[in-house]
């Protein structure tokens, strides 16, 4: 239980923390901020995928691929929409 509730607090203060930045930031920042936490983002997949590797195929092992596979998808979308955006400024 006191490992559960390790774990929700720092949930809740990631959650917290993020919304206070992505508020804070003026638009004009949005894309290189979006682009720049995409590329974060797929570090962390990367190390997730490289420690859920030994995992069991048990319950949370098979909810942490899940979530991976989610997360890949999160990932690859934030670039393609960020090329799309960054596409738009281009001179033609």
């Amino acid at each position: 239980m006191e490992e559960f509730l390790s774990h929700l607090t720092v949930f809740v203060l990631a959650c917290f923390v993020g919304w206070q930045v992505i508020w804070k930031v003026t638009p004009a920042l949005h894309t290189p901020l979006m682009s720049v936490s995409n590329a974060i983002s797929g570090i962390i997949l990367v190390g997730a995928m490289i420690a859920g590797g030994e995992a069991l195929l048990d319950l949370p092992g098979k909810l942490g691929m899940v979530a991976i596979a989610f997360a890949a998808i999160n990932v690859v979308g934030g670039f393609w929409v960020t090329q799309r955006m960054l596409g738009m400024f281009r001179k033609r």
